[in-house]
């Protein structure tokens, strides 16, 4: 594949020239022709991200599940989004994961795409009808606390399921059984 400038490029955006992106050092989504382009996630991102997987890696592997963090996910033609986490069925190897594959979302919120997260994506992963979406919104100033919002999917779009804050556990049983317990995100563990 041929790697392509932001720089140079006229014109909508196909798949093949998005794919090349990859070794920028931005996360980098194709929606309807258009790039959305953010910075890579900070440490505290990647913190919660990475404890996020570690906690639903055994479930997933039980349930012959695939749990894969930062993932393109093809939500329907030209419409690439590179989510933070996903639950799967979908192959072993894969560039891009099937929007009909994937049974849980997540994303984290960062300063630059809170608002992208909590709006924009949760409209296109419902369009796309993925049955669960997870938005774990972290306090982004000192990082001591987290909301989990959990989102089933309805007739009319996502609907909340579930809310956990700071230290209490959010439990679910889909995909697979799992609690996941905000603050340990953080690494906080208070008595």
């Amino acid at each position: 594949m041929t790697e392509v400038s932001l720089d140079d490029h006229t014109g909508p955006w196909t798949e093949d020239e998005f794919l090349a992106l990859d070794a920028m050092n931005y996360r980098i989504e194709l929606l309807d022709g258009s790039l959305w382009v953010t910075p890579r996630p900070n440490a505290p991102h990647q913190d919660i991200s990475g404890r996020l997987y570690a906690t639903l890696l055994p479930a997933g592997d039980t349930s012959g599940l695939r749990v894969r963090q930062d993932v393109d996910v093809r939500l329907a033609a030209g419409r690439l989004a590179q989510s933070d986490l996903i639950v799967s069925r979908g192959p072993r190897v894969v560039t891009v994961a099937e929007a009909s594959d994937v049974l849980l979302v997540c994303e984290i919120t960062s300063p630059g795409t809170a608002t992208m997260d909590r709006l924009v994506k949760k409209e296109l992963y419902a369009a796309a009808k993925i049955k669960w979406y997870l938005l774990i919104e972290p306090e982004m100033t000192a990082y001591e606390s987290v909301t989990l919002h959990l989102f089933r999917l309805a007739a009319n779009g996502y609907q909340t399921y579930a809310v956990a804050e700071g230290d209490e556990t959010l439990t679910i049983d889909e995909p697979f059984p799992i609690s996941i317990t905000g603050n340990r995100l953080l690494g906080i563990q208070r008595s």
